[in-house]
């Protein structure tokens, strides 16, 4: 940082630093009763990601209120900074969408004297990142003040620089995003693969094979004790429908309560999970399958239904069934409620099913097994490749406001 580049308080690069560094308005300012389903829009802090911006779940203002708070608004070529929540001091140019106002929990930057892209990427770098952390204030909501902003120490090489800079970290960053999507494209054709095998061979099943209903299947399928369990500072885990990862369709057990072995005994055998078990979510984020391992003891609230095979029915198979498109349907179609919809065990008991002998099962599910593990394996290169290339870019903008690019 010391190899001879001028440091100037970010404030300096405006033509009036109090007009073109501007936080949002008050909240009396702007309400949520002054949004309307059209006009002109308003960003919020989950609009705006490091160098971009994303144009989800948008508010909109009347013109009028436009022009009541004009002084907190933004034009195309501004730069947009968040100043609350994690991570702090988040970047982009606007562009791409029409003229707005900002919420107090942003920053409006119009900087004359400097390239905007260049400052843009000086914004996102880890050294200005650091800068805001360290003077950051609150602990549960971090936030850093408008004096802050303003006094940010930046880096001003000559306009030649600048645009040097910028041309290596556009070229750079152009290449990043092209491996980082085609990592993406690989993994989303395995995920496709999968799953239209997943669609076809249960699809064929249902042609072929007598239909009967999930019951049939099973020795029991139950749900979860409806009563508030008793907690105790050591025991048994109680498993909620918030511990199913849906991602990875298995349970996390690193935000649980536990209940007093005694409550644990006194369940009966079937609401009592074992080995070969599936757990099937019943409530809000339904139909999520999970198939209980070796060694787990743990019970489970009503929101989570357990349907336990038959000896002539593999786990497995069944896990994979439930997963199907045909069964998704099925779930879609009978679930009831209006705030969280929920599958019924009547409903859940009742689902139509194909009966195929359990060799069938077997091949069906070393196929599914293999291309599962081809899916994962994907995911594990996908997730690591992101996190190179994302290490990539923090090391290029650290090179490049340290006078090493």
């Amino acid at each position: 940082m010391n190899n001879g580049l001028p440091i100037k308080p970010l404030q300096s690069l405006c033509d009036d630093f109090k007009q073109d560094i501007v936080d949002g308005p008050f909240g009396s300012e702007l309400q949520r009763k002054d949004y309307i389903a059209r006009g002109v829009p308003v960003l919020k802090i989950q609009n705006v990601k490091p160098f971009s911006i994303e144009l989800k779940k948008m508010d909109y203002v009347s013109p009028a209120k436009f022009k009541e708070l004009r002084r907190h608004s933004y034009r195309r070529g501004d730069i947009v900074m968040t100043k609350l929540g994690s991570p702090l001091g988040a970047s982009a140019i606007v562009e791409d969408i029409d003229d707005g106002l900002i919420v107090a929990d942003l920053v409006r930057i119009r900087a004359q004297r400097i390239n905007s892209r260049f400052l843009c990427y000086h914004l996102n770098s880890q050294r200005t990142n650091d800068f805001i952390n360290s003077m950051q204030k609150g602990t549960t909501r971090p936030r850093v003040t408008l004096s802050v902003v303003r006094e940010l120490p930046i880096f001003v090489p000559s306009p030649n620089e600048q645009r040097r800079i910028v041309g290596i970290l556009d070229e750079a960053f152009e290449g990043i995003a092209t491996a980082k999507a085609n990592a993406e494209k690989n993994l989303q054709n395995a995920r496709a693969i999968f799953e239209s095998y997943l669609r076809s061979v249960f699809a064929e099943a249902w042609r072929m094979c007598q239909l009967v209903k999930l019951s049939d299947l099973a020795s029991d399928i139950t749900d979860g004790d409806h009563l508030p369990p008793p907690k105790s500072p050591n025991g048994v885990p109680f498993i909620t429908i918030g511990n199913i990862v849906k991602q990875t369709r298995t349970i996390d057990f690193g935000d649980t309560f536990m209940v007093p072995h005694s409550y644990f005994n006194a369940l009966r055998p079937n609401k009592r999970p074992r080995t070969g078990d599936v757990l099937y979510t019943v409530t809000g984020s339904f139909g999520i399958p999970v198939i209980v391992g070796e060694n787990f003891t743990f019970c489970f609230q009503r929101h989570i239904g357990l349907i336990r095979p038959k000896s002539e029915t593999s786990s497995k198979w069944l896990y994979y069934l439930l997963l199907s498109p045909q069964i998704s349907k099925q779930a879609s179609d009978g679930a009831t409620g209006t705030a969280q919809k929920t599958v019924s065990l009547k409903l859940l008991r009742s689902f139509e099913v194909p009966k195929v002998a359990l060799k069938a099962q077997q091949k069906v599910v070393a196929k599914l097994d293999a291309l599962s593990a081809e899916t994962e394996r994907l995911e594990s290169i996908y997730q690591q490749k992101v996190t190179g290339l994302e290490a990539l870019k923090k090391s290029l903008l650290h090179q490049a406001f340290t006078g090493n690019l």
